[in-house]
């Protein structure tokens, strides 16, 4: 047998599967809207269709915010024990400090809803939706540097390269829009802090129709969509017919699944120059919306009005929706900083949860909300009263989830008095994910791609499902 002919065949079996598994899976979710993923079926039945993933980059502080810690407050200025710090490593930018002194907050924490949970006097909206929300208070990270943390929220990996969660989700469950993309991005605008790349929502090894489709402020939301000068819709038509008979041709020469990714996604961008502008259009939404979401929320680009994009995104059956929000690197000045950071995102996330909610979609959209790492209970730099600095911290941090599953009016997992250890309920950053994922209906176990002779996964050899915070 020729070499011709083996490859022939596999290619052949390989197509057949995917083309079956296809039609179910598109029958599964309602007919011609869907564009079918790797999945046949569920692994198990779901509990949430979409997700929504609040990501706060720089490491957001969890003594300021979720995590009340008076014993922390009563030893303000006392120098960190080594019996807490346990030899842990340090960031250069702390670890040369003659003395680790413990900054309690400055800020005033209250038990809130029917559940009790504790949040500071910065998040008054967050405090109002605490019996929707699932806090976990004991999720850890093995990155300690903004970029590899980042990259593994995104990717599962500290090494850059790998697919994004976003790009995992579209692979196995496909799209449930055909003239949306399954993944899109949005990026609040005019913030500084550490850099967010592109390869953050990448699609990596996977085919290319995954990768996250990023949305702008502005006249053109997505990059060379609209047609250039001179070239009318028929004219655009024409050529992607043409495109995609001389891409088949090339695929049945070389049989290579990414010929077909780059025609569904040239096919994707023409449907986009009529969907993009309308669901970025908000000039219908009501006042009461706005008002709900804040004054930000007409100003293109920002956290509220991305926040509201993604409602508008979702209710569209946008698959997965990932926003981020720069600016929570507090080294130093961190009372100041935080209190803008939470101006800026605190009513617009507890309004995309309140918004979900009474449209009916809280209940199979999973929201997420949390960054890379928590911050140090000691302080860097110098400390007073009322001004201090916090350093990187993975051994603990707080997230809150919603909807789509989730044990709402929860906290999960317990650091110690000083907010520096986890004292019980560990969750790792795979364990999140694979969490995330079945509740998708995905064994995280079972999503793979074969890639350089090995099957790789989201939760590479890790990660165990959180029962706790399981509805």
């Amino acid at each position: 047998m020729s070499d011709r002919m083996t490859v022939t065949r596999r290619a052949f079996l390989y197509k057949m599967g995917l083309g079956l598994g296809s039609v179910a899976l598109s029958q599964l979710m309602g007919g011609s809207k869907a564009k079918a993923g790797l999945l046949e079926a569920p692994h198990h039945a779901p509990k949430a269709k979409r997700v929504v993933y609040l990501f706060q980059s720089g490491g957001p502080s969890h003594m300021d915010l979720f995590d009340y810690k008076p014993t922390l407050n009563a030893q303000h200025g006392q120098e960190l024990p080594d019996s807490v710090r346990q030899g842990q490593r340090l960031t250069a930018m702390s670890g040369h400090q003659a003395t680790l002194p413990l900054a309690g907050s400055v800020f005033q924490f209250k038990q809130h809803g029917k559940s009790g949970a504790w949040v500071s006097d910065l998040l008054p909206y967050t405090s109002e939706i605490v019996d929707e929300l699932c806090f976990i208070r004991s999720l850890y990270t093995e990155a300690i540097n903004h970029d590899p943390a980042i990259t593994f929220f995104q990717t599962g990996s500290q090494i850059a390269g790998r697919p994004s969660v976003g790009s995992w989700i579209s692979y196995g469950m496909g799209s449930m829009n055909e003239n949306l993309p399954a993944f899109c991005v949005l990026v609040s605008k005019n913030k500084g802090g550490q850099p967010l790349y592109s390869r953050l929502w990448g699609n990596g090894f996977l085919p290319s129709e995954h990768q996250g489709v990023q949305f702008r402020s502005g006249k053109d939301p997505v990059l060379y969509l609209t047609n250039p000068d001179g070239v009318t819709e028929d004219c655009r038509r024409l050529m992607l017919d043409g495109l995609k008979e001389l891409n088949e041709i090339a695929y049945e020469r070389e049989e290579d699944e990414e010929i077909r990714a780059r025609t569904l996604q040239y096919e994707m961008a023409y449907r986009m120059q009529t969907s993009v502008p309308e669901a970025m259009d908000i000039s219908n939404e009501p006042d009461h919306v706005f008002d709900m979401y804040g004054m930000d929320a007409r100003d293109p680009g920002t956290y509220a009005a991305n926040c509201l994009l993604a409602r508008r995104l979702l209710e569209r059956d946008v698959r997965f929706v990932q926003l981020y929000h720069k600016g929570w690197d507090q080294h130093g000045n961190l009372p100041n900083a935080i209190r803008q950071q939470c101006l800026e995102t605190d009513q617009a996330s507890a309004a995309l949860v309140k918004d979900l909610k009474m449209r009916g979609l809280l209940e199979d959209t999973l929201v997420i909300w949390g960054g890379e790492f928590g911050r140090t209970s000691y302080c860097q730099g110098r400390l007073t009263r009322s001004n201090y600095g916090r350093d990187h911290h993975p051994r603990c941090f707080t997230v809150w989830m919603a909807g789509g599953g989730v044990k709402p009016g929860t906290v999960y997992g317990e650091t110690d008095q000083l907010g520096y250890n986890i004292a019980s309920d560990p969750v790792h950053v795979h364990d999140l994910h694979a969490t995330m994922l079945h509740l998708l209906g995905i064994d995280h176990e079972r999503l793979t791609h074969k890639y350089q002779g090995r099957r790789f996964r989201l939760t590479d050899v890790h990660g165990e499902v959180v029962q706790g915070v399981l509805a």
